[in-house]
């Protein structure tokens, strides 16, 4: 199954703010996708913020990987000011799929 990756950057005007109050949501979200989610982080900048978010995620397309993310809390809670989908493959490290 094609694996993608999602680059998703907070908004500069109320993302933090945002984040936070979607937060729990977002983790309840992220933990209830069970094996199509092979990765997920906060990006962090320089003195340790989170700025936004990062995913691998497995789906059938590029659609369905944007479908999936529209789901998440922090999309419907508008954390998010810039976002990048890209398909990608696991060449090398630990936990590449077979």
């Amino acid at each position: 199954m094609p694996l993608y990756c999602l680059h998703c950057l907070d908004k500069t005007d109320g993302g933090a703010e945002a984040r936070a109050k979607a937060r729990p949501a977002h983790l309840a979200w992220a933990a209830g996708i069970g094996d199509t989610l092979r990765m997920a982080g906060p990006l962090l900048d320089a003195s340790g913020n989170m700025v936004g978010s990062v995913f691998l995620v497995e789906a059938d397309s590029l659609e369905a990987a944007k479908a999936l993310h529209e789901q998440d809390p922090y999309v419907t809670g508008g954390v998010f000011g810039h976002v990048h989908i890209n398909e990608t493959r696991w060449a090398i490290g630990e936990g590449k799929p077979a």
